[in-house]
């Protein structure tokens, strides 16, 4: 039995890592890891935000394998859209702080930040619980966990086609997981080398690049949210989603 489903479980883990690099994840990634100071810490954000997006997909797609749970157009439009609002929300957040250091004349302010630079943000959410230590350790996880709404029903469903024993189903979903921290954390590191080259060297370019970043997020973001609530209809009575 293994043997035979062997195959598979090495797909689900091949998939999760061409899942990482997926646009979404890697544009709110390269917004993240543009204040990233070390690999270290950067290959800490993507297994931290691989182990986020496993426990959604373990939780919602888990579900749907184990107990035949049924995602409705609208709830899966709306997980889709919390992902595009979080793409605008990191890169509009990291455009304003950029914004005010060039008024000043100075680099961001890091003083609220982690010691190992170990902070994202996540709009007003920041505000309320920046000060809590476990808060600010958590962030990435939190940030895979919203990134994992959007696919969890997709990963599910083509698990459903390919496998009839949920408990096989589940085990694909895991190697998923674990392909995706993978991935992630290979993406991370190779996003942080520029960004750590620059910061070094010219904080004028670093600063530039970290700009793009979050611009591309934004940009990205407001894509998805239209085409989300427009293109699929995801306010109206007859919403047309397919997950994917």
């Amino acid at each position: 039995m293994l043997a035979s489903a062997f195959p598979l479980l090495l797909l689900g883990f091949s998939l999760g890592m061409r899942h990482a690099t997926d646009a979404d994840h890697v544009i709110a990634v390269a917004t993240v890891v543009s204040r990233v100071r070390s690999l270290g810490v950067a290959l800490l954000i993507g297994a931290m935000w691989g182990l986020g997006h496993t426990l959604t997909l373990m939780i919602i797609g888990g579900a749907i394998l184990l107990f035949g749970l049924v995602v409705p157009p609208h709830v899966g439009l709306a997980m889709e859209l919390a992902v595009a609002l979080m793409l605008i929300g990191l890169g509009g957040y990291h455009l304003t702080r950029l914004y005010r250091a060039a008024r000043r004349s100075g680099p961001p302010a890091h003083a609220a930040e982690h010691r190992d630079g170990h902070r994202h943000d996540l709009g007003w959410v920041d505000r309320v619980f920046g000060a809590s230590r476990v808060y600010v350790s958590l962030r990435p996880l939190l940030i895979g966990v919203v990134h994992g709404l959007a696919g969890s029903a997709a990963v599910a469903l083509l698990v459903l086609t390919t496998v009839r024993d949920p408990r096989w189903g589940v085990g694909y979903i895991a190697l998923f997981g674990v392909g995706t921290v993978a991935g992630m954390m290979l993406i991370t590191g190779a996003l942080a080398v520029p960004f750590a080259f620059t910061r070094a060297r010219s904080s004028g370019m670093h600063n530039a690049l970290a700009a793009v970043a979050a611009v591309l997020s934004v940009g990205f973001g407001l894509f998805l949210a239209y085409d989300i609530s427009i293109g699929s209809g995801l306010f109206t009575a007859n919403p047309q989603w397919t997950p994917g």
